[in-house]
């Protein structure tokens, strides 16, 4: 959530921010609410100090018909105070919805471009795997190896599911186990095994309401939602406090299943597991002072891509562009994989600095050593998503003959097996 003080003082600023966006903001619909709440404040304000001043002069009245007439006159102002309050609840709470849609401002470093074709190429590491033979895409190595079952997946959940049989489900626990030590122990991540389902205002806290409620899975009798992210349970584990500055930075990473109803993907990616309603991810969360939040950004890019060259995968980092940013991140940077077989780079993390977004909307702030409150800076990326870099361990390290390496960081959680074969 953007400072509504920002807002009223600058509000020619917010609208270029948005413009840069290219998105829609309901700002001056915000600065006109914020008027009539102003104005209605002040009006119950000063009905409620001359209630309290005439209030303690009656008592000390002696003229009966003046002091029954001045106690009628308050009995009016208290009806006129109720009757403000009534209308004032109202207008507070439709200004609070209206500053739910309107998107982060862009940081100055982010370069203005209107969809992806503007985002920047800023690093390239590793070398794309050279083969002998034509690569296979996984959609085809998968059924080979009998280590993925479209159909079975497709009948027992429907469109855009999978199963993981055999190799496949342990290969993709192996990811998980792998990357989870790689932040908690060569990094200084602590590890959440969060719920799944979580409460609304948990999704509004990270910015998955209002705005994207189509996309999200949710239980109509409790109102709980099941997780898009483990962003979203981990973020919200300090929503409501007041964190020690002595305390901060926080770092967490969790594994969790994810599920998101892919109606923005309608069309995209229809072969293979590339987009799936369910999915699984290891996510890293950071909570910062605001001064250091943009380093914390290159370090978080820098523990996600360990991942990856830990698997010898190859990689890019891109920088998203304005009008491909998330509609809670500030600045934000993406971490795509090559895959051989479908020949195409996958996203595989995105790093995000929140800034004070999230942390206005949850209400999570930090007491500095002199004692003044602030709003914590927050930021997560994946470390990383599934199924995509299974899908680029699968293309990459395929063989001439459909046979699978295994890489040999993984080997250890793969119980010493080197090669996926097909089962006898």
């Amino acid at each position: 959530m953007i400072d509504l003080n920002l807002i009223r003082e600058q509000p020619a600023l917010v609208k270029e921010a948005m413009a840069k966006l290219y998105a829609e903001a309901p700002i001056d619909e915000i600065l006109a609410l914020d008027a009539r709440r102003r104005a209605l404040l002040v009006e119950v304000e000063t009905l409620r100090a001359e209630r309290n001043r005439v209030s303690k002069e009656i008592p000390r009245m002696r003229d009966r018909e003046e002091r029954e007439g001045l106690i009628a006159a308050m009995r009016e102002v208290a009806g006129r105070i109720d009757a403000l309050d009534g209308e004032l609840g109202p207008v507070e709470q439709e200004l609070h919805a209206l500053l739910l849609q309107v998107p982060n401002m862009p940081d100055e470093s982010v370069p203005v471009g209107p969809d992806e074709s503007e985002n920047l190429v800023v690093a390239e590491h590793g070398a794309r795997p050279a083969f002998a033979f034509e690569p296979q895409p996984h959609w085809e190595l998968g059924p080979a190896l009998d280590i993925i079952d479209f159909d079975r997946g497709v009948k027992v959940s429907g469109s855009r599911f999978y199963l993981l049989k055999g190799m496949g489900a342990r290969l993709q626990r192996a990811l998980i186990s792998y990357m989870l030590d790689v932040h908690t122990v060569q990094q200084p991540y602590v590890e959440v095994y969060p719920p799944y389902l979580v409460r609304r205002e948990c999704l509004v806290g990270t910015a998955q309401l209002p705005k994207f409620a189509e996309n999200q899975y949710m239980d109509q009798e409790d109102d709980l939602w099941l997780v898009p992210t483990a962003e979203v349970p981990v973020t919200n584990m300090y929503r409501e406090e007041i964190l020690d500055e002595a305390a901060l930075p926080i770092y967490h990473t969790a594994y969790t299943a994810c599920f998101r109803r892919e109606k923005m993907s309608a069309g995209r990616d229809t072969r293979g597991i590339k987009r799936g309603h369910q999915f699984d991810k290891v996510e890293l969360v950071k909570f910062v002072r605001p001064e250091t939040s943009m380093d914390e950004l290159t370090g978080l890019i820098r523990d996600a891509a360990a991942v990856l060259e830990g698997l010898g995968l190859p990689y890019r980092v891109v920088q998203m562009c304005t009008g491909d940013l998330s509609f809670s991140a500030a600045v934000k940077y993406d971490l795509e994989v090559w895959a051989a077989g479908c020949q195409e780079w996958l996203e595989v993390s995105s790093c995000s600095n929140f800034k004070d977004f999230q942390a206005r909307r949850a209400n999570i702030r930090y007491r500095r050593a002199d004692g003044k409150i602030e709003f914590v800076h927050t930021l997560n990326g994946s470390g990383l998503a599934l199924p995509r870099t299974l899908i680029a361990v699968m293309e990459n390290y395929q063989m001439a003959d459909g046979r699978i390496a295994v890489p040999e960081a993984l080997r250890p959680y793969m119980g010493g097996i080197e090669v996926i074969e097909p089962r006898a």
